[in-house]
C-alpha cells in the first residue's frame, strides 16, 4: 500500500513539474518572440529553432533533477548515519547507482516533454508576425 501512495505522489509531483516547467517555456517564447523573428528573419530554420528551445527546457529539468538527486543522496546517507542508532527496526538505507540514472533520466525525459509544445510553437512562428510583436 505504501509503495502505491508513494508511486502515486511522484506521479502528481511529476505532473505538476511538468506543467511548470511548460507554462515557464511558454513564457520564454512570448518574451524572446522579437529575436525568434530576427533568427528566422536572417535564415534560421524551424529545426534549430526547435531544437534551442528543447535544449533550455531539459537544461532546466537536468539541472532540477541533479537538485533531487542531490537531495536524495544526501537523505540517504543521513540515514545511513541516524537510522541503525535510532530505529534499527527499519534496515540501512542504500544508494543505487541504477536508481539514480533512471531519476535523471527521467527528470530529462519530463523536460524533452514538457518543452515539446512550447518549442513547436517557437519554431512555427511567422517571422513578419515576431517581429512585429
Amino acid at each position: 500500500m505504501l509503495d502505491w501512495f508513494t508511486l502515486g505522489l511522484t506521479a502528481i509531483a511529476l505532473l505538476i513539474g511538468a506543467l511548470g516547467l511548460a507554462n515557464i517555456m511558454l513564457i520564454t517564447v512570448t518574451d524572446r518572440t522579437p529575436e525568434i523573428g530576427i533568427r528566422k528573419a536572417i535564415g534560421a530554420r524551424r529545426g534549430a529553432i526547435l531544437r534551442q528551445f528543447l535544449i533550455e527546457a531539459m537544461l532546466i529539468a537536468g539541472i532540477g533533477g541533479l537538485i533531487g538527486v542531490g537531495l536524495g543522496v544526501g537523505a540517504t546517507i543521513t540515514g545511513q548515519h541516524l537510522l541503525p542508532r535510532y530505529a534499527p527496526m527499519w534496515g540501512m538505507p542504500v544508494i543505487s547507482i541504477p536508481a539514480i540514472g533512471i531519476a535523471f533520466g527521467i527528470s530529462l525525459l519530463i523536460g524533452l516533454l514538457a518543452g515539446c509544445y512550447p518549442a513547436i510553437r517557437a519554431a512555427r512562428l511567422c517571422p513578419m508576425d515576431a517581429l512585429r510583436h
